[in-house]
């Protein structure tokens, strides 16, 4: 996805949970579940181990695994919280739960 996509995540869609915080270096964060399904303890609580493993900010991985690499590219995962698997999307200063 090309760093002009990134507007598409620009706003929380209507029915959201959204849980902000700071990153190490003091940059504002968010986390965003679309599904408005997640308990905000556990949002904070997935919010806070992103902080810790500095997944905010500038990322400059090829997420094809070529030799191009595209700087604040948005990163896929996978996450299960409970029973429930989402899609987590990785953005510089957002993580955004959507349905598996």
């Amino acid at each position: 996805m090309p760093p002009d996509d990134l507007s598409a995540f620009a706003s929380a869609p209507e029915g959201s949970v959204v849980v902000e915080s700071v990153t190490t270096a003091g940059k504002p964060c968010r986390i965003v579940d679309t599904t408005g399904t997640v308990r905000r303890d556990v949002l904070a609580s997935l919010l806070e181990q992103l902080i810790a493993e500095r997944r905010f900010g500038l990322s400059a991985l090829s997420a094809a695994g070529s030799g191009v690499i595209n700087l604040d590219e948005p990163q896929f995962a996978h996450v299960q919280l409970d029973e429930a698997l989402y899609r987590l999307i990785l953005l510089p200063d957002e993580a955004r739960l959507e349905p598996f």
